[in-house]
């Protein structure tokens, strides 16, 4: 009788005390979690821009560019921490790949979504990926064996990370031709591929994320070997040979000279 009343006093308080330190790491990691919770947000409002039964479906997409620009002020803020009037906090904030996409959201905010647009897939892709790996620090707060099913969700997440980040970069490569699309649509102004290009530029050359360079370079030698094939027309040859040579030209030169080395 006693070690009954023992072990069920022991199970409510061990479960109080993991929500605790729970509530304390969201207390200690304010921004943290709260970029958690905007990236479960923009999820949120990708299904309900695709399934509108909240509201339209274009709410929803401004509101998971509004939560996209809001997650890549707070990173930016966590990452270069005060504003400083110079031109090496300027250098810096241009190379941050969450300024990259803080342009990205201002970018496609003056752009009307078209139906089953693709200008949303990078951002919910990041915040899947990004939204499970803290999920992850914060079950283990709860114990390292609450809630597996979500942690099951997670593993399988975070094993299929590099072709999420390799599907982002090729969505990003997309968008360029999309652009232009979206003009023919009256759907952008005649500045936006412009503004796109400068954006694409700065993740080509991006420190921390090497996928949009390596997609490029994939592309390429697909593209390339499609044309080599014997079988192929002569004007798809053409085509496929000048979209290649059209992307060299307008590839940054600090970066095209090491490939022209090699």
């Amino acid at each position: 009788m006693s070690d009954t009343g023992g072990s069920s006093n022991t199970t409510p308080q061990s479960r109080n005390l993991n929500y605790y330190a729970l509530k304390n790491h969201v207390l200690t990691h304010k921004i943290d979690c709260s970029l958690w919770a905007i990236r479960l947000l923009a999820i949120i409002f990708t299904i309900g821009y695709i399934l509108p039964v909240f509201g339209t479906a274009q709410n929803s997409y401004y509101k998971v560019l509004i939560a996209n620009a809001a997650i890549s002020a707070l990173r930016l803020h966590q990452r270069l921490g005060t504003v400083r009037l110079s031109r090496e906090f300027l250098a810096e904030l241009l190379s941050e790949d969450s300024c990259h996409y803080l342009f990205y959201s201002l970018i496609f905010l003056y752009v009307a979504p078209v139906t089953l647009t693709v200008v949303l897939l990078p951002i919910v892709l990041f915040c899947v990926l990004h939204a499970a790996s803290y999920s992850l620090t914060l079950l283990d707060t709860l114990g390292q064996n609450s809630w597996w099913g979500a942690r099951l969700l997670i593993s399988l997440v975070e094993f299929q990370s590099l072709n999420i980040l390799r599907l982002v970069a090729f969505t990003e490569i997309v968008l360029m031709p999309y652009t232009v699309l979206l003009i023919i649509l009256g759907r952008a102004s005649l500045l936006t591929p412009f503004i796109y290009y400068h954006f694409l530029i700065q993740r080509y050359t991006s420190r921390r994320n090497p996928y949009t360079r390596n997609m490029f370079r994939e592309l390429r030698i697909l593209f390339e070997s499609t044309a080599n094939k014997p079988n192929i027309p002569g004007i798809v040859r053409q085509l496929l040979l000048a979209v290649v040579n059209f992307t060299c030209k307008l590839s940054p030169p600090q970066v095209q000279q090491p490939q022209q080395q090699q």
